[in-house]
């Protein structure tokens, strides 16, 4: 879809956010050094859903609504997203927002817990995963949905570099607004429908600029790899048509974990948005197993 189709995509009809804050309401959780703004639905077993760096807490709407009778779910803003506290540093890493959602499941007093990071939220989760970590004991399992690798490995400077100075160049020129209009599109597969497109142009028309700085840095700076593999069961998966985290580097993190990648049908980079009832089945095997 070019751009021009996106910028003519219409508004998200207020029944989607009278839908949003009905059935999937925001409240502030106070952690150390701040709070966390999550939203959260249903009862059962804890899942704790982590977005990327183009999303929101909001993302996770009808993935969470179709789990509701099975689970807990709950989906934060990121540290810098939403109402979110930003981390103190400048230029963070995963541990630090690591460290952030450790302070949020104690506040919640999640004892176990599934924990699924998209994209850039796997980053942050595999971290959290990660054998030796303080959290790795209460995560039961760990999904990651189209996980960004980073560029921080050594091989990686050059586009590390490169990356860096392209997305903050982006944000200067034309804003939070214009990365909306221009780069929503990539998320979603070609047949993608209507309400998908607006609601991930919506949840990025949202992002604040300082935190979106510092999920940049994140990105540039970390290494999922290195990660690998993390202490608890877990499952990799990627839409098919996924052009930002593509099947094949999603594929190179799978064996990092020594699993096979699972494709979600039909679907683009917002799998979770696009094909919400894919995810929530995969989510729903993942409580059974």
């Amino acid at each position: 879809m070019n751009d021009a189709a996106v910028i003519q995509t219409p508004a998200l009809p207020p029944s989607e956010l009278e839908r949003l804050d009905a059935r999937f309401p925001a409240r502030s959780v106070a952690v150390r050094g701040g709070a966390v703004s999550v939203r959260e639905c249903g009862n059962g077993p804890a899942i704790v859903c982590l977005h990327g760096i183009g999303s929101g807490a909001a993302s996770w709407l009808d993935t969470a609504l179709l789990l509701e009778a099975d689970a807990r779910v709950i989906a934060w803003d990121a540290p810098g997203y939403g109402e979110s506290t930003p981390v103190d540093a400048a230029v963070p890493t995963a541990a630090d927002f690591a460290d952030r959602l450790h302070g949020l499941v104690d506040a919640l007093g999640l004892a176990s817990f599934v924990l699924v990071g998209h994209s850039l939220g796997a980053l942050t989760a595999a971290c959290a995963a990660r054998p030796g970590s303080s959290l790795a004991a209460r995560i039961r399992q760990l999904v990651l949905i189209s996980p960004a690798g980073g560029y921080g490995a050594p091989s990686r400077a050059e586009a590390s570099q490169r990356v860096r100075t392209q997305r903050l160049a982006t944000l200067d020129q034309i804003g939070i607004a214009g990365m909306a209009a221009q780069s929503a599109a990539r998320l979603l597969s070609e047949g993608a429908g209507t309400q998908a497109r607006q609601w991930v142009r919506w949840n990025m028309a949202r992002l604040n600029e300082s935190g979106y700085r510092q999920a940049v840095e994140l990105l540039c700076g970390g290494d999922l790899l290195a990660e690998l593999p993390p202490a608890m069961p877990v499952r990799v998966a990627v839409g098919e048509r996924d052009v930002v985290t593509t099947p094949e580097s999603c594929r190179e993190v799978a064996d990092g974990c020594g699993v096979a990648l699972e494709l979600i049908a039909d679907a683009g980079h917002a799998s979770y948005v696009e094909r919400p009832q894919a995810v929530a089945a995969l989510l729903r095997d993942v409580l059974a197993t």
